[in-house]
């Protein structure tokens, strides 16, 4: 049945115009045999693909995976280079012999060439020859001071001498009024003050009750002394500015027991202070600290604070050397006593 389509199919290609000129099927049987035959038998062991354009592409998908070594572990002998390398290859985090601690500078914990007051200041005026002197050498200490303020513009632009006399004396202010609240609030004195400051504000006041007010200004806030350095790097660099204050305050000190320390609450002192202000200016979200007072050594000692002690306990009585004796001479009749037969 099919050998006949096949042959009537291949009439139709062969001869269209068949019925005009007719075939022999017989004569064509064998032909139509034989090529069916030779389909049917054609075997091929080379598998290609019809298109071997990307025939590189399909064969990088294979993978070639390298097999672990199971003794790998027992060999000991390995540098640390071998190990790490050995590691990295399998994809693991190669381990470090040391640790690494995170640091953080906030401050430079000195201060870069301190101020040295001239003396008698606040006293002398230019018309004295000691107050013209002191004001031809503050002149000549001006040089460094105008760079490390050009160093503190190049990196804030905004930065003015007039602006920062101010912005100074609020800090000054608040840091001394947290210093009254320290117990409370300490995270606000830190605002304030940097770290080295802190620790010597907050020294014996643990235990007491300060009461400082500002009154007033004598004189305009005055930069006095200027210098930009920086700490552990090049690019770490921290500014301080030295203000001097010419203020009226009054201060008193309590101690635990509520009994006056130190001044009164009445009484108003002229104050004449350098402080020392410090900035991380390299830092985008530095800020402006009180980090120092300067003390000269012409400047008079301060009055001492009394320290206050709790009294101790008295002692228990002690017995007397003859009730002593009597009590050993009754412990050693004890001992010679021969107990009786019953």
């Amino acid at each position: 049945m099919m050998l006949s389509r096949s042959v009537h199919s291949f009439k139709k290609i062969a001869n269209p115009l068949g019925w005009l000129n007719p075939v022999n099927p017989n004569v064509l049987m064998p032909l139509v045999v034989q090529s069916s035959v030779q389909q049917q038998q054609v075997r091929t062991t080379i598998r290609k693909h019809y298109d071997p354009k990307f025939r590189r592409l399909r064969g990088a998908k294979f993978i070639k995976v390298d097999l672990p070594d199971l003794n790998e572990d027992k060999n000991t002998d390995l540098t640390p280079e071998i190990m790490r390398t050995k590691l990295k290859e399998k994809g693991i985090q190669p381990f470090r012999t040391w640790n690494e601690r995170s640091l953080y500078v906030s401050n430079s914990g000195t201060v870069f060439e301190p101020y040295v007051p001239p003396e008698g200041d606040g006293k002398l005026s230019m018309v004295t020859v000691e107050g013209a002197k002191q004001k031809f050498e503050i002149i000549e200490k001006k040089g460094k001071s105008m760079l490390a303020v050009r160093k503190i513009k190049s990196y804030d632009e905004d930065f003015t001498l007039q602006d920062f006399v101010e912005d100074a004396l609020e800090v000054y202010k608040k840091s001394h009024e947290a210093l009254v609240n320290f117990r409370n609030n300490k995270e606000k004195l830190e605002e304030f003050v940097t770290e080295k400051a802190y620790v010597e504000m907050t020294e014996n006041v643990k235990y007491k009750t300060l009461v400082w007010k500002f009154h007033k200004s004598l004189g305009p806030p005055k930069v006095v002394h200027a210098r930009a350095g920086n700490v552990v790097t090049k690019e770490n660099i921290f500014a301080q500015v030295t203000v001097r204050f010419h203020t009226q305050q009054s201060l008193c000190i309590y101690d635990r027991f509520g009994r006056k320390e130190y001044g009164d609450e009445n009484i108003i002192k002229d104050v004449l202070e350098y402080v020392v202000f410090e900035k991380h200016i390299s830092e985008q979200y530095g800020a402006w600290r009180m980090h120092h007072k300067i003390i000269p050594d012409w400047m008079p000692a301060a009055e001492p604070v009394p320290r206050t002690f709790r009294k101790p306990d008295p002692l228990p009585d002690l017995p007397e050397e003859s009730e002593i004796k009597t009590a050993e001479d009754q412990n050693e009749e004890s001992k010679n006593m021969v107990p009786a037969l019953a």
